[in-house]
């Protein structure tokens, strides 16, 4: 009997903290694992917590869910990862905490790994950089980077190296204009997707929607709906990526996977927050997507 592969997310689990003194769950790879489990395709999320409350709330939150917790690990000393909020003429800026026990991820014994996803803030530390390079090293069927550059936690040589045995990445259009070399290229995405030899490359333009660039020399193109009430854009992206995940764990035709992102990204964000814990949100589209008998 062939073993079941696994689905490891790498990477920070965190709190939004605030100035009302409100909290919200969240990070990028937490926001995609509880996606993924919502749709029934079991991740192991990889990643670590205080030993406090917060972390205890993480790991009551992931139990409730369903999601496997075995690969979460718990700092002695280092707190759950915290964003600090605040505003300015109506301008929301983030003070993304350093020395949180996400820095500190230790490495784990990981096989038969069918597909990984991870982001780049979670490899600011070389303790985490470093247990990530072994994860990679277990060589996954595909690694899927979600590139999320936050100042000053990032460094072009590093998220060069990150990018470099990728072959699914996801940035924005602003990221895109950083990392690529727009002064000389007359085509940036592709040029970027040719440099790191990436099987596609996922630019999102926010409100304007998305393109995908393949190897095969396809894009596509997706664009929300007009008539979409926005609520809440808060992890709209992450929502986007975990359907694209899942489009490439079931084999999903590319045209089929931007759709139903982007469908998918567009109830979130008339939702309020980046994640939902009503199953009913998920079941709708698990049926209309054939993910359920």
């Amino acid at each position: 009997m062939t073993a079941k592969k696994t689905i490891y997310i790498f990477g920070e689990v965190l709190f939004d903290h605030f100035p009302d003194g409100s909290r919200v769950l969240g990070g990028a790879p937490f926001n995609v694992a509880w996606h993924l489990q919502a749709f029934g395709q079991a991740p192991r999320l990889v990643s670590r917590i205080g030993r406090d409350p917060e972390g205890n709330e993480v790991r009551a939150a992931m139990e409730d869910w369903g999601l496997a917790t075995g690969d979460l690990q718990t700092d002695p000393q280092r707190p759950t990862g915290r964003v600090a909020v605040s505003f300015a003429g109506g301008e929301p800026a983030y003070d993304i905490v350093a020395d949180c026990a996400y820095d500190n991820i230790e490495p784990i014994a990981a096989s038969a790994c069918q597909l990984l996803y991870h982001g780049s803030l979670a490899t600011r530390t070389a303790s985490s950089a470093g247990a990530l390079r072994q994860l990679r090293a277990s060589e996954p069927e595909a690694i899927f980077v979600d590139v999320n550059l936050r100042t000053p936690w990032w460094q072009p040589a590093a998220i060069d190296q990150l990018l470099r045995g990728a072959h699914w990445v996801k940035l924005n259009s602003d990221e895109l204009a950083l990392l690529a070399d727009s002064a000389t290229s007359a085509d940036p995405p592709a040029d970027f997707l040719r440099r790191y030899d990436l099987r596609g490359l996922l630019v999102t333009h926010g409100a304007r929607g998305a393109e995908l660039l393949l190897a095969t020399g396809e894009r596509l193109q997706v664009a929300p709906a007009a008539d979409k009430e926005v609520v809440d854009t808060v992890g709209a992206g992450d929502a986007f990526a975990a359907v694209m995940l899942m489009g490439l764990l079931n084999d999903w035709a590319m045209p089929v996977v931007l759709e139903r992102a982007q469908q998918f990204a567009g109830a979130l964000v008339g939702q309020r927050g980046a994640t939902v814990t009503d199953p009913d949100f998920y079941r709708e589209f698990s049926r209309q997507w054939h993910l359920t008998d």
